[in-house]
């Protein structure tokens, strides 16, 4: 199944902007309407409540009955408009009917029967919607008290029809200037995405073998920030790329050396065969340096493959592993080289375990490297240890020596690939393995330092962190 495509930035932005609008569009139309709807309900009920008063005026006691005082023409008035037409009844409780329509809909039970406090409710008369306004008042004499009450009733068309227009009224603006904002905003982020659109096409014009710089020194400061992020990038890339161009044209040169020594000492050896007698002595001496030649060869190589794995683009499972075991194995798989040289290789005393994260081949490779180093430029006569201590928050791992060392003015380079400085010709590296030992290290985020070992010599100290 193929992945959703997923929404452009352009498109998100517009989401974020428009939807919140959106909502309060809905929210402010919801609350005009509401309070404009109140305010019209209000406007309508005041004029119920002005005209049953006014209605109430009309009737007034007299002696012990009414006086209705409402004449043909007051009557006609109200009755005029059939579509806004006021309805009303006049009648004292409990039921008997004096003036009015007598089927404007009953005050509903739960309504309070307080004395001159209007009360208004819906009802159905004759098949329409009327809004009701019921009035009650004291009439009559102290003697004899009588409640009156007025009801004047009022088709909601009116009303509905208010509300309709309030809606209408209230939405429509505020829709126009819902389409007004959503077309600035589309406006402003189209400008305010132009300079990535900008850096999109700098990036696209540059050749993969170019790497210079981006120039947007006019744009805003988070895409300047885009910027100096990929340019960082770029450089980064171009001291790598620049750096493997080295390490080719270094690997080519050291492994010219061997190569031509080969190809020089075979020609030699040929040579020596064609003759009718040939000097044994003479041709195991070029054996002898065909397989010198051979042997730095292929150690060179292998320390070439041993840098390629130890790359920081290399993949590297860590594992936990017992730092103790791995330098006893890799010290007793040292000895018979050491014993070679006629030097003496031990591994002091240890913890009996030691676990920190890491990679078994890489490290392996770390330790080999600094105990080979130790070994091709000790004399014969010399010692040599490994050391595996616990510092609590860390686990050191240690090579040393009693040999010629290391100057202090060198010892800034000596991790540079093919840097052997004044170790030229003391020994038979190519000056890869403390190289590799710096990348090995840096994989495992630990820390490589050079001290003196007095009286003279030199110490190599790798600090892990433990697990």
């Amino acid at each position: 199944m193929s992945k959703p495509r997923k929404l452009s930035l352009h498109r998100q932005l517009l989401i974020w902007l428009l939807a919140p609008q959106l909502l309060l569009w809905l929210a402010a139309a919801f609350v005009s309407y509401s309070v404009a709807l109140r305010y019209a309900d209000e406007v309508i009920d005041r004029s119920l409540v002005q005209s049953s008063r006014a209605l109430a005026r009309q009737v007034k006691p007299l002696g012990e009955g009414l006086y209705i005082d409402f004449p043909r023409a007051a009557r006609e008035i109200l009755e005029e408009d059939p579509s806004d037409r006021l309805y009303y009844m006049v009648s004292t409780p409990p039921g008997e009917f004096i003036l009015g329509e007598k089927d404007i809909p009953p005050t509903p039970r739960e309504l309070a029967r307080e004395v001159g406090k209007p009360y208004f409710y819906d009802g159905v008369l004759r098949g329409r919607v009327v809004r009701v306004a019921a009035l009650y008042l004291r009439i009559g004499t102290e003697e004899r008290p009588q409640t009156m009450l007025v009801q004047v009733a009022k088709s909601t068309a009116l009303r509905t029809q208010l509300q309709r227009d309030i809606l209408i009224d209230t939405a429509l603006p505020l829709a126009l200037l819902l389409v007004l904002t959503s077309v600035l905003v589309w406006a402003g982020i189209s400008r305010g995405l132009s300079p990535l659109r900008h850096l999109r096409r700098l990036v696209e014009k540059h050749s993969p073998r170019e790497l210079s710089a981006l120039e947007v020194e006019n744009a805003p400061a988070e895409v300047r920030a885009l910027a100096r992020a990929i340019n960082s990038l770029l450089e980064e890339v171009h001291g790598q790329v620049a750096a493997q161009r080295r390490f080719i044209a270094d690997a080519a040169h050291q492994l010219r050396t061997p190569l031509a020594g080969l190809k020089s000492q075979s020609e030699l050896v040929r040579g020596e065969l064609n003759q009718t007698e040939p000097d044994r002595a003479a041709l195991l001496q070029r054996l002898a340096q065909i397989e010198t030649s051979v042997a730095r060869a292929i150690r060179l190589v292998n320390q070439l493959l041993a840098l390629a794995r130890a790359e920081p683009d290399a993949a590297l499972p860590l594992a936990p592993l017992d730092l103790v075991r791995l330098a006893r194995e890799v010290t007793m798989e040292a000895v018979p080289r050491a014993l070679a040289r006629q030097i003496d290789l031990g591994l002091d005393d240890a913890p009996a375990k030691l676990l920190i994260s890491g990679h078994d081949g890489l490290l392996r490779e770390l330790l080999g490297n600094l105990i080979d180093n130790a070994i091709q430029y000790c004399p014969a006569g010399s010692e040599i240890g490994v050391r595996v201590v616990d510092e609590g928050a860390h686990a050191v791992l240690a090579v040393y020596d009693n040999g010629p060392g290391i100057a202090e003015a060198e010892r800034g380079r000596v991790f540079e690939r093919f840097y052997r400085g004044a170790m030229e010709g003391q020994g038979k590296g190519c000056g890869l393995g403390l190289a590799i030992v710096q990348e090995i290290a840096r994989r495992h985020h630990a820390q490589v330092l050079l001290q003196d070992k007095p009286p003279h010599g030199l110490r190599v100290v790798v600090r892990f962190r433990l697990t």
